[in-house]
């Protein structure tokens, strides 16, 4: 096997390679680098990289997006290392420039790829002349069945869920038997905690000193938000599951003495999104004192949180709780009800008014130029934010917030809507293009990843209007991050 370069994370440079699974980079990084210097880990492709060195087998890591590195320099690199398969994680935004690596890479390499975009769009991506020499496309959480392929790729027969084009019929087939559903959902509390040596930027040092890493305490989302690719009628095949509390903990107990890390970040959207689970959690949070030595940051429901008693609150914040990310995406009464958020603006400015009380931060994530939202419903979520941050002016518990544009996502409830309607065909909708909304302005840096768009206009707004509000938001987030610090 050649030798490993450094942005190949975890390979056993002794034995040759089984596995490397990319992460494709957002945009060719050879046109305009990259200007932000974090992105979250890919933890989905850790875990099965885990998984299936467990089993045997030399399994590597290439984050392109992390890197900032320009396609050409992917497609090179993926050949230099010379990989038995290599796998993609295919995402609605991604997806151009994996099949653009996936068509250019050695023919002598197989081809396994999956993700939310292969789940939605199947026949699309086996149909693609780019995507022809894919012998896996994997629908689902795939640790069990991509250790089934490196044992040996004629058993995709047998493993359900696994599909790939005929090569007589051109057709696509699918794969699996009776008796095989259990490939399909894992028992998260047996799958081996993450090798992060797969990981380029977790654990990593935050700017307060500490040592941070992520983590998933659960899989599967019970709402159905119609923008999410994570709702519930979009994932009928996922099983909702989350891990023991004590299996969590043992998680964070090694990552604290083999790493030093205090702080984590809980990336999944049940941890405080069911009373149940943050119930279960806190008793065993506060039962081993995690608030004495260590901070955590997870994303909640305003719905579940806004049904918590104080008390409830008060043992979150004792237990260490230092940031909850919360979905608001609008300031308009109907918009909410139209996205099924569940949520009214008073739950979000009572959910946000107690939280910071306490000394725990809030980020709100708003989404702007929904279909059919009015530029008055756009100026509502504005104002929202505004109200929000005055809300929380002086106190120990801040609010930020994240801005986005609306795109839309095959597989998603709001795509389905969008596509009956008869005006927009997929290939409109998939023409996904990176927009600059200034890379020479530090405040839009840490956004940079996610700006991209389709090009058209689903409300009222204009996307001019679109990129002007989260231009100056983003700029009023920054200037007042930068006076807290």
């Amino acid at each position: 096997m050649p030798e490993n370069p450094p942005l190949i994370q975890g390979p056993n440079p002794a034995d040759p390679l089984d596995l490397l699974l990319v992460n494709a980079p957002l945009r060719d990084y050879a046109v305009r680098p990259r200007v932000n210097d974090y992105t979250l880990p890919v933890l989905g492709m850790a875990y099965i990289a885990t998984y299936a060195t467990t089993r045997g087998y030399n399994v590597a890591v290439l984050d392109a997006e992390a890197a900032g590195l320009p396609v050409a320099d992917t497609i090179a690199l993926i050949d230099r290392v010379a990989p038995r398969w290599v796998g993609f994680n295919l995402l609605a935004p991604t997806y151009e420039i994996s099949a653009m690596i996936a068509a250019a890479v050695d023919p002598s390499i197989h081809i396994m790829a999956g993700g939310h975009h292969a789940k939605a769009m199947p026949t699309r991506i086996l149909t693609d002349p780019r995507m022809t020499r894919c012998d896996a496309l994997i629908l689902g959480e795939a640790e069990t069945r991509v250790v089934g392929l490196l044992a040996d790729h004629r058993n995709r027969a047998d493993l359900p869920g696994v599909m790939w084009l005929d090569p007589v019929l051109g057709t696509p087939v699918t794969g699996g038997r009776p008796g095989t559903g259990h490939y399909l959902a894992p028992d998260i509390n047996t799958l081996p905690f993450v090798d992060r040596t797969y990981l380029a930027q977790d654990p990593y040092r935050a700017g307060d000193g500490r040592i941070e890493a992520n983590m998933v305490g659960a899989r599967g989302c019970p709402y159905d938000c119609s923008f999410c690719g994570a709702a519930v009628s979009a994932n009928p095949d996922v099983t909702i599951r989350v891990r023991d509390p004590l299996n969590i903990l043992l998680e964070m107990h090694r990552l604290r003495d083999q790493g030093e890390v205090t702080a984590f970040r809980f990336v999944d959207d049940l941890f405080l999104g069911a009373r149940r689970v943050i119930d279960q959690m806190m008793a065993a949070f506060a039962s081993e004192h995690v608030g004495d030595w260590a901070v955590w940051d997870a994303t909640g429901r305003i719905n579940v949180l806004h049904r918590t008693p104080d008390a409830t609150l008060d043992l979150l914040a004792a237990c260490g709780l230092r940031e909850v990310a919360l979905g608001i995406e609008s300031g308009s009464e109907r918009m909410l009800t139209y996205i099924d958020k569940r949520i009214t603006c008073d739950m979000v400015t009572s959910v946000v008014e107690r939280l910071t009380r306490r000394g725990i931060k809030v980020k709100g994530y708003f989404i702007l130029g929904f279909p059919t939202e009015t530029r008055t419903e756009m100026a509502a979520t504005v104002e929202l934010i505004h109200r929000l941050w005055d809300l929380t002016d002086n106190r120990i518990g801040t609010f930020r917030a994240s801005v986005f544009q609306f795109r839309p996502y095959p597989g998603t409830p709001e795509w389905d809507r969008l596509i009956v309607t008869g005006r927009y065909t997929p290939e409109q909708l998939l023409n996904y293009t990176p927009v600059d909304l200034g890379t020479d302005d530090e405040a839009l840096h840490g956004r940079d990843e996610f700006n991209f768009s389709s090009g058209l206009q689903f409300g009222e707004a204009t996307e001019e209007e679109i990129h002007t509000h989260l231009v100056e938001l983003a700029r009023e987030q920054h200037a007042r991050t930068q006076g807290s610090s």
